[in-house]
């Protein structure tokens, strides 16, 4: 178990695969922690790449600091943390707010991000009326008056009703209210249409067909931005493909890091 003790947060992260191989970072989606990429870490070669997980501030065994959070926090979170374990350039795989850090990391980090996956996610994620009633209901109830309600938005009908649905649901609900309400506030705020659409490095964006938090259609928005990325629906999925469709998203995954890594 590994913590990094950076600025303004500790940040729980994990490491799998080959050291010396090339590093692929994976952020994950609100609510959930570095478990999220679970299996598709145990489908992906133990050689040629190390993967390199981390629960974001306010998430997991992250520390959860009570300040408002901006998008620009989250991200410099990311950056400290790849310093401090030598990561010199790394591709990024982000799913929903994951995707939003890696965008906006992208576009810090030309030099050393060499391509991005963006699963499930968007320039701008709602609206900062619909994060706000979130916000709210979250501060009134806690976490788990919502779970029911998005966990109709990441899940298809058949993985909804599903026991392996009820870890998730417990996963969500134990995540800290304040880490969940601060990167709730970072969404509600951020758009990054202008300086996504200046990205240059090779894209994946990957979309469910059944996810309720980020259409398809919203996800492609995005990748149309993007000059040369290549866009991807995934059948029968909702939110979190990783996790419902691992076989097709890995596979996706591990031919784009093939073409885009050179390995």
């Amino acid at each position: 178990m590994h913590i990094a003790r950076l600025t303004n947060a500790d940040i729980h992260w994990r490491e799998d695969g080959d050291p010396a191989g090339a590093a692929v970072v994976f952020a994950n989606s609100l609510g959930t922690d570095l478990r999220l990429w679970d299996k598709v870490i145990k489908r992906l070669p133990e050689q040629g790449f190390r993967y390199i997980r981390f629960d974001k501030r306010g998430h997991g065994l992250s520390s959860c600091p009570s300040d408002a959070y901006s998008m620009t926090d989250l991200v410099e979170d990311l950056e400290e943390l790849l310093d401090h374990i030598e990561v010199s350039q790394f591709s990024l795989v982000g799913l929903s707010i994951g995707g939003m850090i890696g965008q906006l990391l992208a576009r810090r980090q030309s030099d050393r991000m060499t391509s991005l996956v963006l699963a499930c996610t968007a320039a701008k994620m709602g609206t900062e009326d619909m994060w706000q009633t979130r916000i709210a209901a979250v501060r009134k109830g806690g976490i788990e008056s919502i779970a029911d309600a998005v966990l109709d938005r990441w899940f298809s009908g058949p993985f909804r009703h599903s026991d392996e649905c009820i870890a998730w649901r417990n996963m969500l609900s134990r995540t800290p209210a304040e880490g969940y309400i601060g990167c709730s506030q970072a969404l509600a705020v951020t758009d990054l249409t202008a300086t996504t659409s200046e990205l240059t490095l090779p894209v994946l964006g990957l979309a469910g067909t059944e996810d309720l938090a980020s259409p398809p259609e919203q996800v492609k928005a995005t990748m149309d931005l993007i000059r040369g990325s290549r866009f991807v629906e995934i059948d029968g999925t909702g939110h979190l493909p990783c996790v419902e469709q691992a076989d097709v998203f890995t596979a996706h995954l591990q031919n784009f890091l093939k073409e885009s890594a050179h390995v």
